[in-house]
């Protein structure tokens, strides 16, 4: 595993190893620069597709809805267990479950097929919005990763008040040719600004101080790959926050190619609770 968080290293830990039928191993990874001591749920997302894309060699991965129910520890080991519902000519589907220890920290039902010519063709266009070029640099993540975003500076800052909509351009270094790792990879970054889109049209000057005691946690995730992943430059990531009350917000996007291809469609449900005073001591870019 390459010292520090970097794309290259990322695909290491979604490239997880057999370890017995139906059964594989992974590791977690290091700290990322934010400071955070949990592996993102998407995480555990993308080690699911790579497990059970080679579980499924003679087909492709189609879509896969992850529930995440504790957190994953850094700096350690995870086991993943197949349990395959169905195995056909056509489709197969499995339930893998992702734990450490004994503790299950999530479950990932996952749906392969064997793809077969269009009968009927079409998809969502892309955004009409900036370019990269035009759009705002964010901080970096990771070594291999750059995140701009579109009309927005800074999605953590109070004044950033606006519509529960955002636009970000995503891209990687390396871009794995695989496309189980590819899959994984691009499955890994819907879960970067879900929250952050549900938050924006509740922040202002006047909001600065409750925003700071807001506790938040992806629960779940679902994505569907309508194309074979693949590209060569930018990723637009595209969210709406259609939702958010009674501690819950709903999030639905897409990401397009920088062409206007729809590789996939992703929605996400998100825990938004006010934060206990013993966790107002974390730094905030490791908890929002």
């Amino acid at each position: 595993m390459p010292m520090g968080a970097s794309v290259a290293g990322l695909l290491e830990v979604f490239d997880v190893t057999a370890a017995g039928p139906d059964r594989f191993v992974g590791v977690t990874g290091p700290a990322g620069t934010d400071g955070r001591q949990v592996a993102k749920g998407t995480q555990a997302l993308g080690q699911a597709i790579v497990a059970t894309a080679k579980r499924f060699p003679d087909k492709t991965i189609r879509s896969a809805h992850a529930v995440f129910t504790r957190p994953v520890e850094i700096d350690s080991t995870v086991e993943l267990t197949l349990d395959v519902a169905h195995q056909g000519r056509s489709t197969a589907t499995a339930v893998v479950a992702v734990g450490q220890g004994s503790r299950l920290c999530a479950t990932v039902t996952v749906l392969a097929d064997v793809p077969t010519p269009d009968v009927v063709s079409h998809h969502a266009l892309r955004p009409d919005v900036n370019t990269p070029d035009d759009a705002h640099p964010a901080r970096q993540a990771m070594a291999g990763h750059e995140l701009r975003l579109v009309d927005v500076v800074d999605v953590n800052s109070p004044d950033e008040v606006g519509p529960p909509e955002l636009y970000a351009w995503l891209r990687c270094d390396p871009i794995p040719a695989r496309d189980d790792l590819a899959k994984a990879l691009l499955a890994y970054f819907t879960g970067q600004l879900g929250i952050s889109t549900t938050m924006r049209p509740h922040r202002g000057v006047g909001t600065a101080q409750a925003h700071a005691t807001v506790s938040t946690a992806l629960l779940s995730t679902s994505i569907s790959f309508h194309e074979t992943v693949e590209w060569e430059d930018w990723l637009l990531y595209s969210h709406e926050s259609t939702a958010a009350g009674r501690g819950m917000s709903y999030v639905r996007g897409q990401v397009h190619t920088e062409d206007g291809e729809l590789l996939a469609s992703f929605v996400q449900e998100g825990l938004i609770r006010p934060m206990r005073q013993l966790d107002t001591s974390i730094d905030a870019p490791a908890r929002l």
